[in-house]
This record gives C-alpha cells, structure tokens and sequence, in this order.
C-alpha cells in the first residue's frame, strides 16, 4: 500500500540519485574490467570533482544572486567541464603514481586493493586540510522550479537538469567504447591484456586513458551531486561504497550494467522511504546487493567489459 501511494513522488528523486550512482559505478567497472582492480579511491575522485565545481561556481556567481537564461547555461557547463577535468586528472595522477609502480614490479593483488585504500584515505584526508571540513553549497546557477507534475508527483527543473545530463553522458560513453578505436583498445585489454599487447595495443596508454575516461564521468557527477545536495571532503564515502554496490548489482566489468545498477539501486533507495523510516535508506540499499548476489552472483547482466559490447 505504502508504495502504491508514494510511488511517483519517491520515483524521480530515486532516478535522480541513481543515475548519479550510475557514473560513479561506470568509473569502478571501467578499472575493473582493464586491471581486474577495485579503484577504492575513485569515491576521491567523485569528492574532488565536486569541489572543483563549487570553487568555479564560487568564481562566476556573486553570492545572493541566480543567473538568468544563457548565463545560467554558460556556467552550469563551466562548473561541470571543471568537475570532470579535475576528476580526470587526479584519476590520471592515481594510475600513474599508485597503480603503474605496482604493475612494473608485479606486485600481487593483495597490494593494489592496500594501495587504493591508502590513496583514498591520504585524498580524503588532504581535502579536509586544503578546504576544510564544513559542508559548502554549490551556488544557484539556475532557477529551480516546478516543471511539470506527473501523477500527482511534482517535477523540478533540477531533477531533470541531473537526469538528463547524466544520461547524456552514458550514451556518449557506451557509443565511444563500442564504436571507436578507443573503445576497441578498452574491450581488448579487458578481453584478454597479453593478446591485446602482442596484436600492438599499448596496454599503459590504454590503462590511463581508461583511468581518464572514468575520472572524467566520476568528477562530473561529484558537481552534479553536489548541486543536488552540498559539498563536503567526506562526500564521496557513502556514495562510492553505493556506486560500488551499484557496479556488483548491475555486473562488475559490465558498462551497461552499471548504469543500469545504478539507476536501479537509486530507485530502490528511493522507494524504501514510503514504507521506512529514511534511516534504513543505506541499509535496503545493501540488502538488495546482497539478495541479487545470493540469487545472481554475476550481477543483473553479468557480463565482463571485453564482451560487454
């Protein structure tokens, strides 16, 4: 009963949150699908993302003030191109300083998991020196209303400004790894690494450019959730832990599903709230991990990257 009342106003905010679950999930099942290797610290990445959006918003905006039409368009762009760029480059600087080294030396895989723990807790821990440990909002850099209401449920300008650059950027993402040279570098090394080498594919360049590429979407979304909500140098904990469980949910090493996990597990998330307290939000969002595992160990599609295509 409680979600056939509740369901349309619980519905877009789920797909709201879960599609922003989705893009931080895609930067996980990239680097697990090259390097077999779970970036913990990608959760880093997401939070530095978010903080380079809100010092570009900081920059454009005066504080009391909304921009109006082509201006708010012109900086919402600014602070997302920020987000992603600087997600990208620490994604860059992590495979370069933590991961290359261990590859070189072969070292076991016990080590990388160790490793990214330990980047994750120094970037964490580096962002709350640098910026400190307060939660800061992004300024308003559009009019936020009412657009439309769907059965009863009202939606907002922001809802669908998220949903829909979110979803933008999992179309451009699945159609350049599986219609470009890039793309086909990527599944090649996640299909099998040493053949790929020996048919010429420059395994480093393409480790890297997969580190860029989930770097790119990861900081993306850290500017988008925190428009959503704020800014903070913890942000990025609980919504990695979810996006990696989003990743599971949907296949790890599997594109599609992670966004589609990730969509799924934000809905979920959502909905628990007709019927629950929102204090048990973060735990049915784990609950249904575990009971998809129980039942799909492989994860909804369960497919690896290399043949994900």
């Amino acid at each position: 009963m409680c979600l056939t009342q509740h369901f349309w106003q619980f519905l877009v905010p789920g797909l709201t949150l879960g599609s922003l679950y989705a893009l931080v999930a895609i930067g996980y099942t990239l680097v697990y699908g090259v390097l077999q290797l779970i970036n913990f610290a990608h959760s880093e990445v997401f939070m530095s993302g978010g903080f380079a959006g809100l010092f570009v918003a900081q920059a454009l905006v005066a504080t009391g003030t909304t921009p109006h039409g082509a201006s708010s368009v012109l900086y919402w762009l600014l602070g997302l191109v920020g987000g992603a760029v600087i997600g990208a480059c620490v994604a860059f600087l992590l495979e370069r300083v933590a991961y290359r080294p261990l590859r070189r030396r072969n070292a076991p895989k016990l080590v990388y998991l160790i490793t990214a723990i330990g980047a994750s807790l120094f970037l964490y821990n580096l962002a709350g020196k640098l910026f400190g440990r307060d939660r800061t909002n992004i300024p308003t850099l559009y009019q936020d209303s009412v657009v439309f209401t769907l059965f009863g449920a009202q939606v907002r300008v922001q809802q669908l400004v998220l949903i829909g650059t979110a979803l933008v950027m999992m179309v451009v993402l699945d159609r350049v790894v599986s219609r470009t040279r890039l793309g086909a570098g990527i599944r090649a090394v996640a299909q099998d690494a040493q053949t790929a080498s020996l048919m010429g594919v420059n395994i480093n360049r393409v480790i890297s450019q997969t580190f860029v590429i989930g770097g790119l979407l990861g900081g993306a979304a850290g500017f988008l959730f925190g428009s959503y909500l704020n800014v903070h140098y913890l942000m990025g904990f609980l919504p990695g832990i979810k996006a990696f469980a989003a990743a599971v949910l949907g296949g790890i090493g599997n594109i599609r599903g992670a966004m589609v996990g990730g969509l799924l597990l934000g809905v979920v998330e959502s909905l628990s709230q007709s019927c629950l307290s929102s204090q048990w939000i973060d735990v049915v969002a784990f609950v249904v991990l575990v009971l998809v595992l129980m039942f799909r160990p492989t994860g909804i599609l369960g497919q690896k990257l290399g043949r994900a295509a």
